[in-house]
């Protein structure tokens, strides 16, 4: 099923981010945010996580890039991502997806699923904290 989202200040937010003007201070800002988003999966993955030989669990972070075996031929979609997931873990995709032997033990879209509203949630009011206090110290007149 389809689920449908409603996005309000975004205007305000882009205005807002002009007044700072600070393109570095902006992206910590969405940085910031982003991994505040992301925290709650990552939690919910490593609770999830199935547990045995090796470090599955303890490898699951929140991080703004991936490791070149991880982006393949692609480069950064947008310009400010955050990645939820194990890292270079060696069983993430067969323990996540299965293989012929053994059944997928899926924790990273189950963590998505369950958290994700939340992340959102997250991501919206750290932005808009951060950008008020950022804005506030900005000078005038932008």
């Amino acid at each position: 099923m389809a689920e449908t989202f409603k996005l309000t200040g975004m205007k305000e937010l882009e205005q807002a981010f002009r007044q700072i003007g600070d393109v570095p201070k902006n992206r910590r800002i969405g940085f910031k945010a982003l991994r505040a988003g992301g925290e709650p999966i990552a939690k919910a993955a490593r609770s999830m996580a199935p547990v045995g030989e090796g470090d599955l669990r303890e490898s699951i972070d929140v991080l703004p890039t991936l490791a070149p075996s991880q982006r393949g031929d692609r480069g950064a979609v947008a310009p400010l991502e955050m990645h939820v997931g194990p890292g270079q873990h060696p069983q993430a995709i067969t323990q996540e997806f299965g293989t012929f032997k053994e059944p997928a033990q899926p924790y990273m879209r189950p963590a998505w699923e369950s958290q994700r509203m939340t992340a959102l949630d997250l991501i919206g009011a750290t932005l808009g904290i951060e950008v008020t206090k950022a804005a506030a110290k900005a000078p005038k007149g932008r």
